[in-house]
């Protein structure tokens, strides 16, 4: 069962040697047990804040297309490598919103990875082997006004002959994503995207992290809790639990490589 937001309130509070929160009491919670609850949120918030990408954020199941675009509608119907959101391309248009959903900041993705944008055939109709797959290489706005907006277009409005896109550049906004050259035909671009942590607000909500990484919540909660009852020391050492345990997590979720030496040098006898 997840961790909820009453359970890590009143774990809090015990420790604080405090009276707990019912199912019926936490709406109207009061004084030092509201805190908490505030202390609670912060600390869950600074996660998403401390490390986007952590593994428990991701949107989807990769190779499964989220986005809507996409006829994929199973684990693993294309590539898991590919990403886990995918957005189909038209003939002469350069620019896509990356969550087409979205219509304000707060229902943004909360982090994407810019270095694992991937452009192919695979999935499109009509397209048939040999099919087009590459990498797309990451190039900032400010790169492409420099070297190939002038080139590729004719004037502002983007009419260009187009081409087979190897390029993705981010929007200054950070809301969309534009290919270089302008497509030529119908692709599908594949990347990793990662949602927001939002605030936690009924009792049974639950906590996106895994129960075995709460107690890294509980750390940062605790800190700011030590904070308001003005006990700098106790703050510091919580502070401290807080940054080891985070550390701890995002090693074992991001982190491991293998460790051995390999010498490729030819050997001759």
């Amino acid at each position: 069962m997840a961790t909820t937001f009453i359970d890590l309130t009143n774990q809090i509070l015990r420790e604080l040697n405090e009276v707990e929160l019912t199912i019926a009491s936490f709406p109207s919670a009061v004084g030092i047990q509201a805190h908490i609850k505030d202390c609670v949120n912060r600390a869950y918030l600074d996660i998403g804040i401390d490390e986007p990408k952590l593994p428990f954020l991701r949107l989807g199941m990769s190779g499964t297309s989220t986005s809507g675009y996409a006829n994929i509608t199973s684990p693993f119907d294309t590539d898991p490598m590919y990403g886990n959101v995918s957005i189909d391309t038209t003939a002469g248009t350069r620019w896509y919103k990356l969550k087409p959903t979205s219509s304000r900041p707060t229902e943004d993705y909360g982090a994407v990875d810019w270095n694992n944008f991937y452009l192919t055939t695979v999935g499109i109709t009509n397209e048939t082997a040999p099919y087009v797959s590459k990498n797309l290489k990451f190039t900032t706005i400010e790169d492409w006004k420099d070297f190939r907006r002038v080139s590729e277009n004719a004037d502002d409005s983007d009419q260009a002959v187009g081409g087979e896109p190897n390029l993705v550049i981010r929007s200054p906004d950070h809301s969309t994503f534009g290919l270089s050259p302008i497509p030529d035909k119908a692709y599908r671009v594949w990347f990793f995207a990662y949602q927001q942590i939002t605030k936690l607000e009924e009792y049974d909500d639950e906590v996106l992290v895994p129960d075995m990484y709460t107690n890294v919540i509980v750390a940062k909660a605790r800190y700011y809790c030590w904070q308001f009852k003005d006990n700098p020391q106790a703050a510091q050492f919580a502070m401290e639990d807080y940054k080891r345990q985070f550390d701890q997590m995002r090693s074992n979720l991001l982190d491991p490589h293998p460790t051995y030496i390999r010498d490729d040098r030819v050997r001759f006898i």
